[in-house]
């Protein structure tokens, strides 16, 4: 409340004007309740007479200060404010911002076609814009018109999706009856092409040959075909030397080993002759890991490709045994392929023991020097003084021959040993052979 409230009386005590007074006690009519009607007869009450004029009832706020319902200035979160304040920048003067009017003035649906026939509306397409709906060319909706006309609701139905697609049906330069034609329309494409006729018999032979490859291509691929059937042989032929060839012939050599080791434990194997393949001894290179049996003869089938060391001892190339006084002991092997028990030999250095060990004994040799390279017909580096090893008079000698460069046979490297010592197996195994 921030004003004072009306009183029935003026300040000087005298009665309030009934037309200035906001709250007057009787509403027209002569009753305070709006609920009673005017043509009610007054009631009346035992002792009292209602119609008269009825004293007015004492104010209760009379006795309070004029003032005991004012609102402090303070508290008016109003007070020195405008009834609306625009923002910086606004003055009352100013007009209200208008709305800003729509780009595109609103285009309602409009209304789908009655059906002829049941005479119900048809729902409007709600892929097509109103933009695509204003564009329709007059032409196709005459021509809708008239096939719907013609043929009914299907027919319609047909020559819409009809004149939705240019040219009508992909492939077939048919029309139906009633449809537009393509410069009625306005269709793009101009008119239907006329179906392909069939080929005759000469033209479809003459396709038929023309799609038959010819003599030349024939033999390319026929020659591609070869190529590519050898280089798979190859491949497998190489993987069978480089790799299994080693496997086979490593097991072979492991078997003759064990076997030769079992035939000394039951005495079976005496010095002397051994017939051709026969293996007598093993040959030990402690630096490279190597423990190859040796058998007599350097037949490749059955000595050298089974990844043994072969003995010189056949004919003119016959060389002398460890046993002996004096002489060569020369041994050959493989280096690449079938085993490959010599082809490290290169990194030997001299000093580096050698030991062959037999059925009674064992024959310590230490490594003396090296030919790097050398022609196959070089017989003389198997001699009882071998030519070039730097040895000038007869000795206990070992010999290793073996092919170079790696994986051909063009020339032949050549290392020789020299004996120092010879310890019988029952003293036990040389110290070579025991670090």
């Amino acid at each position: 409340m921030t004003a004072l409230r009306p009183e029935r009386e003026s300040a000087a005590g005298g009665p309030v004007d009934p037309l200035t007074d906001p709250l007057p006690d009787v509403l027209a009519g002569g009753h305070s309740s709006p609920w009673f009607r005017a043509e009610q007869p007054p009631q009346q009450v035992q002792g009292h007479d209602l119609s008269a004029p009825q004293p007015p009832l004492a104010d209760p706020y009379a006795q309070l200060p004029a003032d005991a319902y004012a609102a402090s200035p303070q508290d008016d979160a109003y007070a020195g404010h405008s009834p609306y304040d625009g923002g910086p920048g606004w003055t009352a003067s100013e007009p209200y911002p208008a709305p800003e009017a729509a780009e595109e003035p609103y285009s309602p649906v409009p209304e789908a076609p009655r059906d002829d026939e049941t005479m119900a509306l048809r729902a409007a397409d709600p892929a097509r814009t109103d933009e695509e709906r204003d564009e329709t060319p007059p032409a196709t909706a005459t021509a809708t018109t008239a096939a719907g006309a013609e043929g009914g609701r299907a027919a319609r139905r047909k020559a819409a999706k009809r004149n939705a697609r240019p040219g009508g049906r992909r492939g077939t330069g048919r029309r139906r009856a009633g449809a537009p034609a393509p410069e009625a329309s306005g269709t793009p494409g101009g008119g239907d092409e006329p179906p392909e006729r069939p080929r005759t018999r000469v033209e479809a032979r003459r396709a038929a040959r023309a799609r038959k490859p010819s003599a030349a291509t024939v033999a390319s691929r026929a020659v591609g075909e070869l190529f590519i059937t050898i280089g798979v042989l190859m491949l497998l032929f190489v993987t069978y030397q480089l790799w299994w060839t080693n496997v086979r012939a490593q097991q072979q050599a492991d078997g003759a080993a064990h076997n030769l080791q079992q035939d000394w434990e039951q005495g079976k194997r005496k010095p002397g002759a051994f017939q051709a393949g026969q293996g007598f001894a093993i040959l030990h290179i402690p630096k490279l890991d190597v423990v190859v049996p040796v058998a007599s003869g350097i037949d490749k089938q059955r000595v050298l490709d089974r990844g043994m060391a072969g003995h010189y001892a056949e004919g003119a190339l016959k060389t002398a045994l460890p046993s002996a006084k004096e002489g060569n002991f020369a041994v050959a092997g493989h280096r690449n392929t079938h085993g490959e028990p010599f082809r490290y030999i290169n990194r030997l250095t001299p000093g580096d023991p050698i030991v062959v060990e037999t059925q009674d004994t064992y024959y310590v040799y230490e490594m003396a020097s090296i030919l790097p390279q050398t022609p196959p017909s070089n017989t003389a580096v198997i001699d009882p003084v071998p030519a070039g090893s730097g040895f000038t008079e007869p000795g206990r000698y070992l010999t290793l021959t073996t092919c170079t460069p790696e994986f051909t046979s063009t020339y032949r490297m050549i290392v020789w040993g020299k004996m120092v010592e010879e310890r019988p197996r029952s003293k036990g195994k040389p110290d070579a052979l025991v670090d």
